[in-house]
């Protein structure tokens, strides 16, 4: 009898990180079904639940990330995507997108400098992405206009004696900045940029499909 027992509890040892891998299938399963009906907060906890019986999962936690992005948890969002990044088992494909969204993350953070970064990895790894090339030049935009700013910034604050000639220099100055601001982007016009990494995918790319291949302006990567 007691060697009945010793069998049937190393039954019960292999099943068990089978079933787990199960119920971890399940809990990611049901996330992505609560995602795509964008209840985002609920899809949190499938994904978490998921984790909760395998760590090192990295479906469920690119799938987390891109929850939490949803709602606006970036710096959370971030930190899954990073935990994916490591990951040897998946495919370049998925590598890609991790880069992207590590990068929209990034962005919506204000860290332009490192979005950047993560967006060029991910075109070395998939260079015919045209969403991530759209993001680049987003990011790219928005740092060369936010380095204008300072610039101009950093001019206002220097000091000049009020004689007659540095008084015209310095009105001079003034209306050459003013054009320069009227010339950049407007504020209104950078947020609307800046939300297009928000914007729904499944609403995108039913758009997308109607469209000619090269217009596409996808923003956000899923599995």
């Amino acid at each position: 009898m007691s060697g009945l027992k010793s069998i049937s509890l190393f039954v019960i040892l292999l099943c068990t990180p089978v079933m787990m891998a199960q119920e971890e299938f399940t809990d990611v399963r049901k996330g992505n079904k609560q995602y795509k009906s964008e209840k985002y907060t609920e899809a949190e906890i499938s994904y978490r639940k998921g984790l909760q019986k395998n760590s090192q999962s990295p479906e469920a936690a690119y799938n987390l990330g891109n929850s939490l992005f949803k709602q606006e948890k970036y710096a959370e969002a971030l930190e899954q995507y990073q935990k994916v990044l490591p990951n040897e088992k998946i495919s370049k494909k998925k590598l890609a997108s991790a880069l992207h969204n590590t990068g929209n993350a990034l962005l919506m953070q204000q860290r332009i400098p490192e979005s950047i970064e993560a967006f060029k990895k991910s075109l070395k790894i998939n260079p015919d992405d045209d969403e991530t090339r759209y993001n680049l030049a987003l990011a790219q935009y928005l740092l060369k206009n936010q380095d204008s700013q300072n610039q101009q910034n950093q001019q206002q604050e220097q000091p000049q004696p009020e004689n007659q000639e540095n008084k015209r220099e310095k009105d001079d100055s003034q209306q050459q900045q003013e054009e320069q601001s009227t010339e950049s982007i407007p504020k209104d016009k950078a947020e609307q940029l800046l939300e297009a990494l928000m914007q729904d995918e499944d609403e995108t790319m039913e758009k997308a499909k109607k469209l000619p291949k090269g217009d596409k302006k996808t923003v956000e990567k899923n599995w």
